[in-house]
């Protein structure tokens, strides 16, 4: 039973997309590829890696990243090329430079804004004058009975 439970979960995980004809002679090189596809997104699939991905324009860009490789360009050259060529969209990480930089701040910068404001408001709130010290006796006796109900 146990054996066809692991037979189960293994042919239920999920299998890289990258096909035996597109993988590179070289190990080295091989595994600078998969590095650098684990960090490009594909713009079919949009959350998943190209190696992950089953699209033909991912498989597109991991023949484009094992092309540039062999070519002799360093990892840094490869994803260079691709964002130039498809945008910072295409990483899954993106930047932290230029507009995306405001990306990356505006989170934060709403959370401390949303506590700076939530803390004016307690403050305020702890300060301001109970309700019945504009009553009068008649008014705060009547309140004081329909609040006991």
């Amino acid at each position: 039973m146990r054996r066809f439970a692991l037979i189960l979960c293994l042919l239920a995980s999920p299998l890289a997309a990258v096909q035996p004809d597109e993988m590179l002679d070289d190990p080295a090189l091989e595994s600078r590829a998969r590095e650098i596809s684990q960090g490009l997104r594909c713009l079919v699939c949009q959350n998943e890696n190209i190696d992950d991905s089953n699209a033909s324009l991912a498989r597109d860009l991991r023949i484009l990243v094992r092309d540039r490789l062999t070519a002799g360009d360093t990892d840094a050259e490869v994803v260079d090329f691709i964002v130039d060529r498809y945008g910072e969209y295409v990483l899954l990480q993106p930047r932290a430079t230029g507009s995306t930089l405001a990306l990356w701040l505006a989170g934060p910068a709403m959370l401390l804004l949303g506590a700076g404001v939530a803390l004016a408001y307690a403050r305020k709130r702890g300060r301001a004058a109970p309700p019945e010290a504009d009553l009068s006796e008649d008014e705060a006796a009547r309140l004081r009975d329909i609040m006991d109900g």
